[in-house]
């Protein structure tokens, strides 16, 4: 079967066009931008990109078109699909019908921390010779691909609660079919999608309520927003994790930065995890990564152990280098708690080095606004901020540098940007880029002008 894929380069969706071309399908895909390194492995894998939403894509008509869910009424190729009459679906609908059926599904869900719980998961489950089925809105340091079948019965799902499709405003992971269902957080994010907390929490409902009665909820101990959520309706086992006690998976902090803890069940040591992760979010994530593949039937011990040689996630606190004493890291973060917990995680590993955070505020919520009044708050374990000032977004940034406790500045140029870090550098100084996109291919200009001035 051809199937064209509107959206391909999409984590999401390229990642759903390697799982098809593993299946035998023909694939092919069109997306607005075509560029690394999403176009790198899906050309790795023999599947056709084209640029741009020519319905001159769609010749000769193929049996199955899939549309991203950043397509919309007036695309060309979207207009094209509806007057010709060619069979169309949306990426979740097509995941579930082709590949998730007859699998024990493990889905990971949450405003933060889903790509690399979902990782996480993906690495235990191969660690103990398993050959899980994944797809990850990200690339798995411990894996060369974002994506693949596996082997029965398990598969990893990141469950997105973004909508699906323009004819199918419900969220991805109501599609999922989840035996295993992680609820990492929840908080008010998706402002282009979601009116308010209250609606985001009705989708997380909507994926409860498929849950079979033998299969596991798996949430944190402090969040209310979740607990609320199951008090909408549960029918499944439930089990916490989070903060010490004798109730659920918790954990003993060995070192304050989190890169060594001890796992408790019920109270109980079951060993300790030393890796190089960082930060109470990355305990918090491996804790539920580890319940979720001991309902999966794997030992406590092993899940530990698996950890320890966990490599983490491409663009999740990912080391790039250390160029003239600077360290530079890529971050994904795009919402004030996530860049909060990172910029902590960060400050106690290295204590009282300068902490440089420059931050791209890309997000459409952020584009938006929503979140302006706690960007300054969120920042306060930096020594430094650059904030960056996109073009096309709803807000100016003035009033967050003005609210800022740290040194803060508003840029407006990715080279006077690194001008300035260059400039201003000093021996361990940690520089954390936070960014969900590109960011003006501003990580490698960084590393390439620091190496220059070496």
């Amino acid at each position: 079967m051809h199937l064209h894929i509107l959206g391909i380069c999409g984590t999401f969706m390229g990642s759903l066009a390697i799982l098809a071309k593993e299946l035998g399908h023909q694939v092919s895909g069109s997306d607005a931008n075509v560029y690394p390194p999403m176009s790198t492995q899906l050309k790795a894998q023999g599947i056709e990109l084209m640029e741009g939403f020519s319905p001159s894509h769609l010749d000769p008509e193929p049996d199955m078109v899939i549309v991203g869910n950043a397509m919309s009424r007036g695309n060309e190729a979207v207009e094209h699909v509806l007057a010709r009459g060619i069979p169309y679906t949306s990426g979740p609908q097509w995941l579930r019908d082709h590949v998730l059926q007859g699998r024990w599904v493990i889905a990971l869900a949450g405003t933060h921390g889903k790509t690399t719980t979902s990782s996480m998961v993906t690495w235990i489950l191969e660690d103990v010779g398993l050959n899980p089925g994944y797809l990850i809105g990200g690339v798995p340091k411990n894996f060369e691909v974002s994506a693949r079948l596996g082997g029965d019965p398990f598969f990893v799902v990141e469950a997105d609660e973004y909508d699906s499709a323009f004819f199918d405003k419900r969220s991805k992971f109501v599609h999922y079919l989840p035996r295993t269902l992680v609820l990492n957080n929840m908080e008010f994010d998706h402002a282009d999608i979601f009116d308010d907390l209250a609606a985001i929490q009705r989708q997380f409902h909507h994926v409860v309520r498929t849950v079979p009665s033998n299969g596991l909820v798996i949430h944190p101990t402090d969040d209310n927003a979740i607990d609320q959520t199951l008090e909408m309706g549960c029918w499944t086992p439930t089990q916490r994790f989070g903060a010490q006690g004798d109730e659920g998976w918790s954990a003993r902090l060995i070192k304050d930065d989190g890169s060594q803890f001890e796992v408790l069940w019920q109270g109980d040591t079951c060993g300790s995890v030393c890796w190089n992760q960082t930060g109470t979010h990355s305990v918090n994530n491996g804790l539920a990564a580890i319940a979720a593949a001991h309902h999966a039937g794997v030992r406590v011990k092993d899940c530990i152990d698996a950890l320890c040689r966990f490599e983490g996630v491409k663009r999740r606190m990912e080391c790039l280098g250390s160029r003239s004493g600077v360290t530079v890291f890529d971050d994904f973060a795009h919402h004030p708690t996530a860049i909060a917990t990172t910029l902590q995680g960060l400050r106690k590993q290295v204590g009282g080095q300068r902490i440089i955070a420059i931050i791209e505020p890309r997000s459409n919520t952020m584009r938006m606004g929503v979140h302006q009044d706690r960007l300054a708050e969120s920042t306060t374990d930096a020594s430094e901020v650059i904030w960056y000032q996109p073009e096309g977004s709803d807000w100016k940034l003035d009033a967050v540098v003005d609210a800022a406790t740290v040194p803060t500045v508003l840029m407006q140029q990715v080279e006077d940007i690194i001008q300035r870090i260059v400039k201003n550098k000093k021996p361990g100084d940690q520089v954390v880029i936070m960014s969900n996109g590109g960011f003006g291919g501003i990580h490698q200009k960084l590393l390439n002008a620091l190496l220059v001035d070496e």
